[in-house]
């Protein structure tokens, strides 16, 4: 970079001074600023494109290796399970000739659903302990509930 100590901004000043003039300085000023400031943001824009594709082939290469050892694994995977199923199909020959020896299997009695009503909630405390004790066992609804406490009239 170029090295700007105070002694040569203080001679580029001057000389800026001389040649464009006092009254249109403070305007040049401004236009290099902006000018500075917007190769600055294409400099920036331009660094943050670069690393964005730097890391686009870093995951491409991140997904080739996944994808190759998701292959070495599938293609394990399929050779330990060709080996299984030798191996089942042996041990069921060797089971099925034992088998045809011994009786047919116990038979078991079919389920039967209990008389209980499965699909009805029902509280933990049992109801004669609610009668007893005068605890509601149904819920009445607010008409109900006026119907029946509703004091009767005298003729």
């Amino acid at each position: 970079m170029i090295d700007l100590g105070i002694e040569k901004l203080m001679v580029i000043g001057a000389v800026a001074l001389i040649v464009i003039g006092p009254e249109k300085l403070p305007r040049v000023a401004r236009t290099v600023g902006t000018l500075l400031g917007k190769a600055q943001r294409y400099v920036a824009d331009v660094k943050a494109e670069v690393n964005r594709s730097i890391e686009l082939e870093e995951l491409k290469k991140m997904k080739d290796t996944v994808e190759s050892a998701a292959r070495d694994v599938e293609s394990s995977v399929r050779t330990g399970a060709s080996e299984f199923e030798k191996q089942w199909s042996d041990a069921t020959d060797t089971a099925g000739a034992a088998s045809e020896a011994l009786a047919a299997p116990p038979s078991f009695p079919e389920y039967r659903n209990p008389k209980k009503k499965w699909r009805i909630k029902q509280g933990a405390t049992p109801n004669w302990y609610k009668a007893r004790n005068g605890i509601r066992t149904k819920a009445l609804s607010g008409a109900a509930r006026v119907a029946r406490y509703r004091p009767q009239k005298f003729n």
